[in-house]
This record gives C-alpha cells, sequence and structure tokens, in this order.
C-alpha cells in the first residue's frame, strides 16, 4: 500500500521543508508544486490525500482552485493557508469549499495535529446517527435528508456529529468549541456562528422545518422548532 500523499502548493520554503519533513516522519509522502497550472496533472497522477494551499487574499488563486475541484466532485481534504485567523477569512475558506485552515507560520504541534486529523483512517464504525429525516453515517462519514446526499466538509460533518450526538439538549458554544474544535483552540469565538450558518443552509431548506436552533446567550440545540 503507497503512502498518504500530500500536495503542498506554493508554501513558502520553510513552511514546505518543515512540513514535508514531518510528513515523513509521520509516513506521509509530501510533494511541492511550485506552478499552480501543475496541480490538476499532479492530482490526477498521484491522487493527494490532503492539499495545503497557501491563499493569497488579493489573487484569490487557491480559491479559484478549491472551487474547481469540488465542481469536479473531487472531496479530497483541504486546507488553506492563511495570514491571520479572522472570521472573514473562514467564511472566505468556507465559501471557496476548504475544510479547514492553518495560520502560515509553521507551528509542528499544530500541523501534526490537523494532519493526523485528516489522514488518520476511518474506523469500522457501522454506526448511523439519525433525527427525523437526517441520517449521518459514521463509517461513509456521509449524511442524508429525505435520501437526499448533502455534501459536508470534515469541520461541518463533526459539528452536525456532535450535535446529533446530544439531540434536544441544549450546547454552549464552550462545549462545542471543546468538543469539535479541541480545548486548544485559539480562534475567536464566534467562529461556531460561521459553521452553523453554512451547516443550516446545506441541511435545511424552506420545505424544512429548522433543525439547529439558536438558544441567545447560551448555545445551540438540535431539536425541531
Amino acid at each position: 500500500m503507497s503512502h498518504p500523499c500530500v500536495l503542498l502548493v506554493e508554501t513558502d520554503e520553510n513552511f514546505t521543508k518543515q512540513a514535508i519533513s514531518d510528513l515523513a516522519m509521520l509516513g506521509y509522502f509530501g510533494i511541492k508544486v511550485n506552478q499552480i497550472d501543475q496541480i490538476f496533472s499532479l492530482i490526477e497522477e498521484h491522487h493527494p490525500d490532503l492539499l495545503i494551499i497557501n491563499r493569497n487574499p488579493a489573487k484569490k488563486t487557491s480559491d479559484l482552485i478549491c472551487q474547481k475541484i469540488r465542481k469536479m466532485g473531487n472531496r479530497v481534504p483541504i486546507l488553506l493557508l492563511v495570514e491571520r485567523d479572522t472570521v472573514e477569512e473562514r467564511v472566505a475558506c468556507l465559501e471557496a469549499g476548504a475544510d479547514d485552515f492553518l495560520i502560515n507560520i509553521y507551528q509542528k504541534e499544530k500541523f501534526v495535529q490537523f494532519v493526523q486529523l485528516y489522514l488518520e483512517p476511518v474506523k469500522n464504525e457501522t454506526e448511523q446517527l439519525h433525527y427525523g429525516n437526517l441520517i449521518l453515517d459514521l463509517n461513509k462519514r456521509s449524511v442524508l435528508r429525505e435520501g437526499k446526499n448533502i455534501d459536508l466538509t470534515m469541520k461541518e460533518f463533526e459539528l452536525l456529529k456532535y450535535l446529533m450526538s446530544n439531540p434536544q439538549e441544549v450546547l454552549t458554544r464552550e462545549q462545542i468549541l471543546e468538543n469539535v474544535w479541541g480545548y486548544d483552540f485559539q480562534g475567536e469565538s464566534n467562529v461556531i456562528e460561521v459553521y452553523i450558518r453554512y451547516l443550516r443552509l446545506k441541511i435545511e431548506d424552506q420545505s424544512h422545518k429548522r433543525l439547529i436552533q439558536t438558544v441567545r446567550g447560551v448555545g445551540y440545540v438540535l431539536r425541531e422548532s
């Protein structure tokens, strides 16, 4: 079996060198992509398990790449490297179709944590979570509502999984941050609102009752209105 492959797209020299070294220690194979126009041929050749793309807000090339990859139906996890952790950056990453982002300063512990999260083998789980006509399959990492597949990023999936694991229970923002983002999360707390909004857009429409309810001043609860 070949080692998992990670493409590092337009990352700076220092980040690339340390990342490829740590990927090798983890048993992963890192490939540096210097020319943005090479990415699709390399995806076709290597079938990477993870993409790490440096985001340039001025050019927005990375956003267009993400959007094109998603339009092709490719669900490879994508991490964007950003200069600052802001709500605007998170929204931009989500809108582009990325799964998450990392600050563009190499931090070994954080980098390894993200790589293991997105490349660790799926556990042999057969459990499904159900709430009304919403079905979350832990083994296939898929979500269905009324038989229709809903395309979620990994972070959106983990957020929905946590809500569906605790239906009818009001979950505080602190509980959600700790269980979905990790106790050491250092970003802005209103990141939850950003992800809740995008999750609602994907699992709810005008013909469906709202499932994720806001409890003002506290947090959120999964229940039908």
